[in-house]
């Protein structure tokens, strides 16, 4: 080819594997900040580590909450900015990628559903006889996206290109899930006014898209009007975020996920690198810091801790396995395509890995007990722990399907 020759096009990208490569780095990322965080709580910086969490950095900007502090401004403000990109996700995935026609989302959809079920059902069995922790039942019904797919990254090979969109899917359904669920579960009192202010806004973003506004800036201020009228609504303010998401425009571009036209890609696109390196990093260092140096089993099986980590360990895997077996048994959907049983079944234990958004619900269901967030804390990082290393555990060592041994061996040889 000459110099003046015109170059090949681009290969077009698909978002979904965009998306799992910024996750999967995002992920390990993620665990560095939280093993962080444990060191810190674990050891003479402990003080410190709250101190700096606690510090008050601004002013009061609603009386429920008093005066702010890093911590509320990572979990109040910082993860509004991510339940935007999730929004993001969720709305062009559902529009214009891999769950847009009902063929596609059916399975995702059923085993989100399975998966969030099923944990509940067995964290409120553990829980019965201690009512006053009735409002963790959601606790482990999440999965976290980033967590999982840096897990799936580091198998490399050993974990099929379908189970990766498989597992992405099911946790962007659950995503959208557990958004519902704070929004509906985790609000107390409302105030009107606050809440009109948020809807007015929220009009006007929407016709401005309809009439074919582009303008990102003008989205983002509007966003963060939306924000600040949820926060003082009673609605938890990161439900904001996916709200003003449903709002930026979307042009469909199959098989262009990186189209300048789109305002939607260009924002998920801007966004993914500072959410994936800085706000989750930053939400898990902020949330993950539990001291454990006293912790004796006894604790490790109290009601709270030995619920959410059930819930999420057993529960996530039994539900979206079942889901899944169920739903090819009866022709309600297709086996993935170069997974072995064992491999689906492994990536299904990943999705017990609740870290992220479990630690962002347990704040929000004992916001007057911090000896319960803290032993909700505990159940987590156990369940989460253990789905980790027994999904890794699996998958590294399930023998591959017939497409995968030839993909591999084609890329031995190539």
């Amino acid at each position: 080819m000459s110099a003046n020759d015109p170059k090949p096009p681009r290969r077009a990208q698909s978002a979904l594997r965009h998306l799992i490569s910024s996750e999967a780095a995002g992920g390990l990322v993620l665990m560095g900040a939280a093993a962080i965080a444990m060191v810190m709580a674990n050891s003479g910086l402990a003080s410190f580590y709250h101190d700096l969490l606690h510090a008050e950095t601004g002013p009061v900007l609603t009386p429920k909450l008093g005066a702010m502090t890093v911590h509320l401004w990572i979990n109040d403000g910082l993860m509004a900015v991510f339940f935007l990109l999730v929004g993001l996700e969720i709305k062009r995935e559902f529009l214009d990628g891999g769950l847009s026609t009902w063929e596609r989302r059916r399975l995702p959809v059923l085993a989100a559903a399975a998966g969030m079920i099923v944990p509940a059902i067995i964290y409120i069995a553990l829980t019965w006889n201690a009512p006053q922790l009735a409002d963790g039942w959601a606790i482990p019904a999440a999965t976290d996206i980033a967590f999982a797919i840096g897990v799936l990254a580091l198998l490399g090979r050993h974990a099929p290109t379908s189970l990766k969109l498989f597992l992405l899917t099911v946790a962007i359904v659950d995503d959208l899930g557990a958004v519902t669920i704070i929004a509906l579960a985790y609000t107390d009192q409302i105030d009107s006014l606050s809440l009109a202010g948020a809807a007015a806004v929220l009009l006007a973003l929407y016709v401005a898209g309809k009439s074919g506004l582009v303008r990102l800036w003008v989205y983002l201020l509007g966003g963060l009007v939306i924000w600040y009228f949820t926060l003082r609504s009673g609605v938890h303010a990161t439900v904001a975020g996916v709200l003003v998401a449903a709002t930026i425009p979307l042009v469909a571009t199959p098989g262009q996920p990186d189209a300048a036209q789109s305002p939607l890609h260009r924002l998920e696109h801007g966004l993914s690198p500072w959410v994936a390196f800085a706000i989750v990093p930053l939400f898990g260092f902020a949330n993950a810091g539990v001291a454990i140096r006293d912790a004796g089993l006894g604790d490790l099986l109290a009601p709270l801790p030995l619920g959410i980590a059930a819930g999420l360990f057993f529960g996530k895997q039994l539900g979206i396995f079942g889901a899944v077996w169920l739903a090819v048994r009866f022709g309600f959907a297709k086996r993935l395509r170069g997974a072995t049983w064992l491999q689906i079944y492994g990536v299904c234990i990943l999705c017990g890995i609740g870290f992220t958004m479990s630690l962002f619900i347990g704040a929000l269901a004992f916001p007057e007990s911090p000896d319960l967030v803290e032993e909700a804390k505990l159940g987590i990082l156990l369940g989460s722990i253990l789905s980790a290393i027994v999904g890794f555990l699996v998958l590294r060592f399930a023998p591959a399907g017939r497409r995968q041994q030839v993909a591999q061996a084609s890329a031995a040889t190539g």
